[in-house]
């Protein structure tokens, strides 16, 4: 008889949107801090599609990029996401997104 196997569970990862323009710095160094925790997001780049400024106007009620969101909860920019990290509650919003 084979013992039964246990096959690991692959861990879920959050939804992650952002909406910036590639020229702004704010924006590099939110994508920067993003990157340094291997995850994986969607950019919406209001240049590009001029028409997504008006969404993000709408869910954010903010006028500047980036503006971010972690499962559908408003982070805000780049400055509240760092304050986030600083204070080592960016990993929790992350880890109760995942689930």
């Amino acid at each position: 008889m084979v013992a039964p196997t246990t096959l690991g569970t692959i861990p879920s990862v959050p939804v992650i949107e952002m909406y910036l323009r590639h020229t702004c710095p704010y924006c590099v160094m939110a994508i920067r801090l993003l990157s340094s925790k291997v995850l994986e997001w969607t950019e919406i780049d209001i240049d590009a599609e001029p028409q997504r400024r008006q969404e993000m106007i709408d869910r954010s009620g903010r006028y500047t990029v980036p503006q971010i969101f972690v499962g559908g909860t408003h982070v805000g920019g780049f400055d509240d996401l760092y304050a986030l990290e600083s204070a080592g509650r960016l990993d929790r919003l992350l880890a109760d997104a995942s689930s």
